[in-house]
């Protein structure tokens, strides 16, 4: 029950990164639009379109983790069902939860500290810090909640081979 819902709320954050990247790209069009063709370039686009890439990158981390399509270099442990495949792969994920574990920690401390002091960023709109320091923790909560899912995974269901060694897309 647990592991589906994981599941579900990483395949959630890569639905919203893949709309927030269709959203990126119309506004930058919209932008191309209006600075080459109507000559009114806005002030908005830019910081925008960089907040939200920085929500897609850290929210699409568990989508990728669930999909398996993390790097990932095979060239000693290709059967996918060895006990030392089984051991590098959990070996691999401790070390995802090293570094997500702090990244959440710290993001969170940065995040509290500029939400509750008011903090906004130097520039022209000079939105919320909290909106840009957000995804840092979330994405690495999810990324470690995923990363548990699929630790459970691997020692309890057969890894799937991965694409490239079985040539299927």
């Amino acid at each position: 029950m647990l592991v589906r819902i994981i599941d579900s709320i990483s395949e959630f954050s890569g639905k919203i990164s893949a709309w927030c990247l269709f959203l990126i790209g119309f506004f930058i069009t919209f932008e191309v639009a209006m600075r080459y063709v109507f000559n009114a370039p806005t002030v908005w686009v830019d910081e925008i379109s960089r907040v939200l890439q920085v929500w897609v990158v850290y929210l699409a981390a568990a989508y990728v983790l669930k999909h398996r399509e993390m790097v990932t270099i095979e060239v000693f442990l290709t059967n996918p069902n060895t006990v030392w495949r089984r051991v590098a792969e959990s070996f691999a994920i401790i070390v995802l939860f090293m570094f997500a574990g702090v990244a959440c920690h710290y993001g969170f401390e940065l995040w509290l500290k500029s939400t509750l002091a008011g903090h906004t960023t130097d520039t022209y709109l000079a939105p919320p810090k909290m909106i840009t320091h957000a995804p840092v923790w979330i994405g690495s909560a999810l990324l470690i909640m995923q990363g548990a899912v699929q630790l459970y995974r691997v020692w309890t269901e057969d890894i799937p081979a991965d694409n490239a060694m079985t040539g299927s897309r």
